[in-house]
């Protein structure tokens, strides 16, 4: 049985991941829009990832005697100027959902909910791997600079990288 605060913390969480899907939904609709195909369909499957995150925390809650809410969302940005920013800012929503579940996992550690201190072992593994992915990203982006043959190289590419190559390549 979850605590209140418990409960609490993670429907928090699952605004957080019901957003972050709409933060790559956009970029993915403002990167369509600008042709750029690659990044586009990056962002998409990106965003059904972070939908199949909060659909994880909803059956978890519900599952252990909570119940999961489905609250209203902030609207995500829809222009994000150059597609450097952009992965800037994805970059930074990563390092902020991360902050979110380290403190999702403190309030577990307070309340001594070790099943759910246990379940989210998952997700803290899965935002190193996302943060390792936008770092890597940054990185090709960075030796890019401003050319355009390089962005339309770097366009066709982003489909093959993956979290598990961005990983990959942070432990090499």
């Amino acid at each position: 049985m979850l605590s209140k605060k418990v409960e609490e913390a993670l429907n928090d969480q699952i605004r957080i991941e019901a957003e972050s899907s709409q933060v790559y939904l956009s970029m993915a609709s403002w990167a369509e829009v600008k042709g750029l195909e690659g990044i586009a369909q990056f962002m998409y499957a990106h965003s059904d990832e972070e939908r199949m995150h909060m659909l994880k925390l909803v059956k978890f809650v519900n599952e252990r005697g909570g119940h999961a809410h489905v609250s209203e969302l902030k609207a995500p940005k829809h222009d994000f100027n150059t597609f450097q920013k952009m992965f800037q800012e994805l970059y930074e929503h990563e390092l902020f959902v991360s902050n979110s579940i380290n403190e999702l996992v403190h309030i577990t550690l307070q309340e001594k909910d070790y099943a759910t201190h246990n379940f989210l072992q998952w997700y803290v593994a899965e935002q190193i791997e996302e943060e390792a992915l936008a770092r890597t990203i940054l990185d090709k982006i960075n030796l890019i600079g401003n050319d355009k043959g390089g962005l339309y190289l770097f366009d066709r590419d982003v489909q093959q990288i993956t979290v598990e190559s961005a990983a990959k390549d942070t432990e090499a």
